[in-house]
């Protein structure tokens, strides 16, 4: 890529236990890119620690919302993210009315986020990948911004937002061909609520009920049945091979590191319980609290992109690029 989206540093943490005392010594601005002040001296420290473990240590890489919103994609859990209560599965499948108001919000919130690009953060995952690093890259966003990074063996562990399936048939369309059909079914939708907020997993607030109301959602052109966004909804069971691929990525590496994840939820806890029950070593870059807290060897509160990207650059690598 010619260019990169530099992070704003909206994703960051709090120093828990040291990591190892071996490391290297390091300089803020020694790989440029990063804005004066992004990382601190300590931060730099610690990175230059987990730069020279992973020299010698293969690394799981688990990735949350919070890598994302430097690419302007809001999350449920980060300091500046406001309350949200999330549709659940039940809710999606059982209640037409709350489906209707999802396709509508979602309608929204796709126009917006299949626009994201990657981000620093996302461009060094993927050099760490090919250098091989890492043994793999969990993710449990489903933007699809790890793969347009270049990054290859990655588990979307809640699925991917630029897909819809068919619950009845199963048969898989992208989301922009469906984007072509709600257009079709309700003109001028977009332009009545242009510049509504935006929320997470392609989802955005619209104040105007009747609006809602008005809304016509898209049945499966083979068969009529009900589509569904192809990615994991809260109360909806992540499926087992993903798990299992995901463990594999765990239980082939040495050290896990997490990047922009509050934990919060057990479909990424579980890999953190794993590596620490296994007594591997658990990094976790987040800003505030997460769940694996207690579990980790070290934790840093600092920019998630920020920090992945120095941690490339300190190991050699050539991020800008694929």
């Amino acid at each position: 890529m010619d260019k990169v989206r530099p992070g704003i540093g909206q994703t960051a943490f709090a120093k828990g236990s040291p990591l190892p005392p071996d490391g290297l010594a390091a300089d803020a601005q020694r790989f440029g890119d990063l804005p004066a002040g992004a990382l601190s001296a300590g931060d730099i420290e610690a990175l230059d620690r987990l730069a020279e473990m992973m020299r010698h240590r293969r690394v799981a890489l688990l990735t949350g919302a919070g890598l994302s919103t430097d690419s302007g994609i809001p999350d449920y859990r980060g300091p500046d993210s406001a309350p949200r209560q999330p549709l659940t599965y039940q809710e999606f499948v059982g209640d037409p009315l709350l489906r209707q108001r999802y396709w509508a919000r979602n309608h929204i919130g796709w126009a917006h986020m299949h626009r994201a690009e990657p981000n620093v953060g996302h461009f060094a995952a993927a050099a760490l990948e090919r250098a091989g690093h890492l043994t793999g890259i969990v993710t449990q966003n489903v933007d699809r911004l790890h793969e347009d990074a270049g990054a290859s063996n990655v588990v979307d562990l809640h699925g991917r937002f630029d897909q819809v399936v068919c619950m009845n048939c199963q048969t898989t369309y992208s989301r922009s061909f469906l984007a072509t059909i709600l257009a079709e079914l309700n003109p001028g939708f977009l332009e009545a609520v242009n510049g509504a907020p935006i929320g997470p997993d392609a989802d955005a607030d619209i104040a105007d009920e009747l609006l809602i109301a008005s809304f016509k959602i898209a049945k499966c052109p083979l068969c009529g049945g009900m589509l569904k966004p192809d990615f994991v909804f809260f109360g909806e069971n992540v499926p087992k091979e993903r798990v299992e691929r995901s463990f594999a990525m765990v239980e082939a590496a040495e050290l896990l590191l997490v990047a922009g994840s509050s934990l919060t939820v057990m479909s990424g806890l579980r890999f953190v319980k794993r590596a620490a029950k296994d007594l591997k070593h658990v990094v976790i870059i987040n800003r505030g609290e997460t769940r694996g807290d207690p579990l980790a060897n070290a934790k840093l509160e600092t920019g998630v992109g920020e920090s992945l990207s120095y941690l490339a650059g300190a190991l050699g690598l050539d991020w800008h690029n694929r």
